[in-house]
């Protein structure tokens, strides 16, 4: 923690310091991280394979030990198994959880399903709907204005991404192909777009992207921008560029990001996993990171993203208060 030295006088006077914190935040089954704030808490998901846990904490360092929850487990054939890829979405103002579920036999079975909870991320879930009609995973929500939109990875020609109005939180219409691994960025070893991610700055809408293969130290980030005017559901309303983060100071194939911003509203961070192996790694051995985002003078992200070394102690995020005693 900041400031040890002073920490028995800021406890006399009767303040709040703020907590600092270093990564991996999960340091084993952190693999496809997603955090949300809310009242107080961060609420941090990430692929357990066998169910779906939530952990809570009032820091970002708190994470680590924080309180945990499965608020998901299954024995149906179709969804007891393989579930990846967790993300938790408010709307009108009910929290829905959207995860990835298959079968045990094999990979082929993954579709990507919705549970419905309450006003807190922390209430109870119930299932409802499967919501992709083939195999589909990572499934995340866009929004504009108007309408709010699933966005996940599904197979077109290669494993693409595939974009569909929410029509309510459980169903979609028919999909249309958003993306396509077509440019080098997308292609080593096996050409990839998943793990899809929003993120609104600068007056503009931003999809970033996991690419390539997660088995090789390639796997990296790309990015989306949404021209603001054209229907989203057409692909060439959106242009592409990358990467936007790629492997660093030890870590590598970082990727399958998500955004959150800071209890205060002032900051947005990015969440991430990562492993410690060149070679990449696509299971369970992947970290869990996170870091405050940069912008331009335009309000524009900074791209790109640079991984920190593993361990390092790094500011916590703006507001993030704990009381003293």
């Amino acid at each position: 923690m900041r400031f040890s030295l002073i920490f028995s006088l800021l406890s006399l006077v009767g303040l709040s310091i703020q907590e600092d914190y270093s990564n991996p935040l999960k340091s084993s089954q952190g693999s496809d991280p997603f955090i949300v704030t809310d009242l107080g808490y961060y609420y941090l998901l990430t692929s357990t394979w066998s169910d779906v846990q939530i952990t809570r904490a009032k820091t970002l360092e708190g994470l680590k030990t924080g309180e945990k929850k499965v608020v998901y487990r299954s024995e149906e054939i179709i969804r007891c198994c393989y579930l990846w890829s967790p993300e938790l979405w408010k709307i009108d103002g009910v929290w829905y959880l959207y995860f990835t579920a298959g079968t045990k036999e094999s990979l082929d079975g993954q579709r990507v399903h919705v549970l419905t909870g309450g006003k807190s991320p922390f209430d109870d879930f119930t299932y409802t709907a499967q919501l992709t009609p083939s195999w589909g995973i990572d499934a995340t929500i866009f929004r504009t204005p108007e309408k709010n939109y699933l966005v996940w990875s599904g197979i077109a020609m290669w494993q693409s991404l595939f974009i569909a109005e929410l029509l309510t939180p459980s169903t979609i219409t028919s999909p249309t192909l958003l993306s396509e691994p077509t440019i080098p960025l997308e292609q080593v070893q096996n050409p990839v777009n998943e793990g899809p991610a929003a993120l609104y700055a600068g007056g503009k809408s931003y999809l970033t992207y996991s690419a390539s293969d997660c088995w090789t130290a390639d796997y990296q980030l790309g990015l989306l921008t949404w021209d603001g005017v054209t229907d989203p559901l057409r692909a060439d309303a959106w242009t592409k560029s990358g990467p936007v983060m790629n492997s660093a100071n030890g870590n590598y194939g970082t990727g399958h990001n998500g955004f959150f911003t800071s209890f205060d509203q002032s900051e947005t961070w990015i969440v991430y996993h990562a492993t410690s192996r060149p070679s990449g790694n696509c299971g369970a051995q992947r970290y869990t990171m996170a870091q405050k985002m940069n912008f331009n003078g335009e309000g524009a992200p900074i791209w790109p993203v640079i991984a920190p070394p593993l361990n390092a102690t790094l500011p916590g995020p703006a507001g993030e208060d704990i009381e003293l005693h």
